[in-house]
């Protein structure tokens, strides 16, 4: 039977320990963002209160498609393609809400894609 020095079992040790915790905190993370809504209510309300794009849209309804919609589109576009469209124009809680959002899915694909820890 082989025996490792001490030295190889504190790597071993604290290698194990970092992977224990990174999954923990992924599983952890990922309970939270999916059983929590309060998550996304509060910039759902924040956008609601903050952009007068989106007001503008509550007031008007359902707008009938333009002529620069995408083919095979039967309904109105999404509202959060209008804010991205128009992102000069935004109010900066938007942008920052929108910019939060468009990183963390961005940096999550990217890492997850390479193997790398991120929930």
């Amino acid at each position: 039977m082989w025996s490792l020095d001490p030295c190889r079992k504190e790597v071993l040790k604290f290698a194990f320990s970092c992977r224990v915790l990174t999954l923990v905190l992924q599983v952890l993370t990922r309970f939270l963002g999916s059983s929590t809504p309060i998550i996304y209510w509060f910039p759902a309300h924040l956008l609601q209160a903050q952009e007068p794009l989106l007001r503008s849209l509550e007031t008007v309804g359902q707008k009938p498609l333009s002529g620069d919609s995408p083919p095979g589109q039967k309904g109105p576009r999404n509202p959060i393609m209008e804010l991205l469209y128009n992102w000069k124009t935004c109010s900066p809680v938007t942008r920052n809400i929108l910019g939060y959002f468009l990183t963390y899915w961005l940096l999550g694909l990217l890492l997850h894609c390479n193997f790398l820890p991120w929930t």
